[in-house]
Order: structure tokens, then sequence, then C-alpha cells
């Protein structure tokens, strides 16, 4: 079975097509600037990059051109659509709901919709890609892959905020977490690559790209996260702030007379260690070289940002009772060795320690701590895109199983009806 993985952004789909018996990737893409002037697709097949310069005005557009690259002569994997089993979906928010992924039907997309103020850069967007495989493929089998999904294991106490209960039972604010799939995939991985099962385990994962948070997983299951109501929060990022004292954000929206909309662009947008380097980057590389060459709001972002990480690891830890295995995953935690340093450096009192030159690797899966770490250090590249289609396999599989079962039930009705 072959899997399209879909990550719909506002502007932008990104894919990738999975052969499920091997679990290969044979295509990745990217639609940048839908909608926009300019707009093209980088499509990248056997290590070789095509690009191509296609005006779009919506999803529907791109979509109908990345369908039409996938079955090309010269740029395909496939003959034709039917060759793929289904189409798993990056979703952000699934609310309480939904714990697991799920078919897509039209009920679903309603719940996603209801889940849009709590993911409001993410959701809608999904649901542009949703709605543009229901015009182009109708028939085909679509699955909701959730980022929450895998935290719904948090306890009660870890995820209800302590303000009055009302807007829980009204709005729904609670902690959600998200980078689930992300989570899931490194832990169960670096238990396979350690020879060990999960839940065994006590791990805490760093997933540090432009979005980042920390999740501890015990036996194989979401303990505690860092992200909460929506993936503003936690630990600071490339543009958002993570989380701050609530007055914060009231007194400078007094003093500034700002709109609550106006408010949550500059801590989306404008926070982080970009806000905090003093608009330096949001790229953590331009970053770090402004720091060593000696600037000093720089230095300062990234201080804040290594202290703010280690100390939510030590959170997790707490969750968990203790911790067996520091991972680090996404753009900064496979390619940062000095934030990967600066981060364990901090943790030394925990027994995590690194080791200088196994750290300098980039992006490579490979044990990094020291040979006297009491804790086991791993930069463990993530892979969400093969956990959606893995799931979306799982989901696609199952359903085709109860039709079977229910068309079987239906046959041996009317067999009896034909008796009688």
């Amino acid at each position: 079975m072959k899997i399209l993985v879909l990550n719909s952004g506002s502007s932008s789909l990104k894919y990738q097509v999975i052969d499920m018996n091997t679990e290969e990737r044979l295509v990745k893409g990217y639609f940048e600037r839908i909608g926009q002037q300019n707009s093209f697709l980088t499509h990248n097949v056997n290590g070789i990059k095509h690009k191509f310069e296609k005006h779009v005005e919506n999803h529907e557009q791109a979509l109908e051109f990345i369908f039409d690259r996938l079955t090309n002569d010269h740029y395909g994997v496939i003959k034709s659509l039917d060759e793929l089993g289904g189409i798993g979906h990056r979703v952000v928010q699934g609310g309480e709901k939904y714990s697991k992924p799920v078919l897509i039907t039209d009920d679903v997309i309603e719940e996603i919709k209801k889940c849009s103020d709590l993911a409001p850069l993410h959701n809608p967007a999904a649901i542009l890609g949703i709605q543009a495989c229901k015009k182009i493929v109708p028939n085909m089998p679509m699955v909701a892959v959730f980022d929450t999904a895998f935290h719904q294991t948090i306890s009660k106490e870890r995820y209800m905020y302590p303000i009055p209960c009302e807007y829980y039972k009204k709005y729904g604010v609670r902690k959600y977490g998200a980078h689930g799939t992300s989570h899931q995939y490194v832990a169960y991985r670096v238990a396979e690559i350690m020879g060990k099962d999960v839940k065994d385990l006590k791990i805490v994962n760093c997933h540090l790209g432009q979005g980042a948070s920390v999740c501890a997983i015990k036996n194989g299951e979401s303990v505690e996260t860092s992200m909460g109501l929506t993936p503003l929060g936690g630990i600071p990022m490339g543009t958002r702030s993570g989380d701050l004292d609530p007055s914060v954000i009231t007194y400078i929206m007094k003093k500034e007379n700002l709109t609550p909309q106006e408010m949550e662009d500059i801590l989306n947008k404008k926070s982080g260690v970009y806000g905090a380097s003093k608009g330096v980057s949001v790229d953590f590389r331009d970053i770090e070289n402004e720091a060593l060459a000696g600037g000093t709001h720089a230095q300062l972002a990234l201080d804040i940002y290594h202290y703010l990480t280690a100390s939510y690891v030590a959170k997790c830890a707490v969750a968990m009772g203790g911790i067996d295995v520091l991972t680090f995953t996404a753009g900064v935690g496979e390619k940062g060795p000095i934030s990967r340093k600066a981060i364990c450096n901090q943790l030394e009192f925990f027994g995590v320690k690194i080791d200088d030159e196994k750290n300098k690797i980039r992006g490579e899966e490979v044990e990094i701590s020291a040979e006297d770490s009491k804790v086991k250090i791993y930069v463990v590249p993530t892979n969400e895109e093969l956990m959606i289609a893995r799931e979306t396999m799982k989901q696609v599989e199952r359903n085709k199983g109860d039709v079977e079962n229910l068309f079987q039930i239906v046959v041996k009705i009317c067999q009896k009806i034909e008796v009688t």
C-alpha cells in the first residue's frame, strides 16, 4: 500500500508518498506561496530536486498540479492515483474528542473547525487541504492524525489550569500539547535503538525547531508536555514567546493600547528568540553566528532559550520520578550541537553528561552521551510523516475489515431470509 501524507499550511502544501511495504519514501515536495505571486513547487524524487514555477489560486489547484507530478512519466512515482491506499492529513488540534487518528468524515471536519480557535494558524489550513482532496479524489479514504492525540494520556492535575473551572466546561481551556506525532515516533525509535521496551523507559524528548516542545514519556505514553492550550505555550521558539507571567500580556496591552489580535500577533510572530535577540533572525544559525561575533542580544536570546528548555526537561523528570533517556529532534535538536551542549550542561546535576566529540554530529541518529553519563542522550531525527502514514494505513485497513465484516453479516442475514 502507498500512502500520501499531506501537511497543509495557509499558503503551502508539504507532501510525501510512502510505500508501506518497505516504509520507503518515494517522493517529497513542497508547494509554496499558494494564492500569491511567484508560487512554485519543489518536487524531490530519487534525490533529484525539480522546481516548477506555477501560479495557483488555492489549495485545490495546487493539489491538482501535485497529483499531475506524482503520475508524470518523468517526475512521477505512481502510474495513477488508484495506487494510493489513502491520504493522511496532519491536524494539529483535535481537542478532547480525539485521542487517536480517525477516518475523515463531514462530522470530523466540523469537529476540526470547532477546534480552530485553539490552533488558529494550523487547523484552518488543514481543512483547506482536506477539502481540496475531497473535491479531487472524493472516494479516497482520508485519515486525520492529530498532534494533540498523543497527549490525551496526561493526567487531569497536569492538564488543568488553576483558573475558574467554568472556563474548562464552557470553552475547553486546558493543556493540550502538540508535536505528539514527533514525540511518539522518537520515543519508540530510541527504545528500538537501545533494544528495550519503550514501556521500561522514562524518556524526555526535546522537539526543538521553529516550533518547539518538550515531552515526558513514561510507559510509552505522554505524561507531561510543555505546550499548553495552544502551540504558543511552553518553551521559547523561533518567533513564539512560550510561557509568560499572564500579567505581562495584559500590562503591555494596556500600555500600548493593543487589541487581543494585535497582542496575539506579537506573541506568535515577533517574540521568542527573534524578539529576545532584537530581531536578529528566526534562524538559530544566524543567532549563534551573531552571538559568536559578540552580539549581546543574540547571546541573551540563546541563554534564555537554553535555560528554559533545561528547566522544562527537569520538570518532565519530576513528572516521571526520574529520567533514563534524553532525546533531541527537529531542526535545532538534530543540527544544533551548541544548543544541545548548553542544555545538557545545565542538567549535569541530574547525571546528564554529554560527549563533546560525539555531539559534533548534525542530523544523524546517534548516541551523544558520555560514558559516565547516568542518563543516555540521543539525537534521533524525527519522522512525523512516517508515523502519519503508519496510522493512516492502520485506519484504512481497519475500515476495510469493518466493511468486510458488515458484508458477511448482511450475506448471512440474506441467506437466513431465503431459507425461511
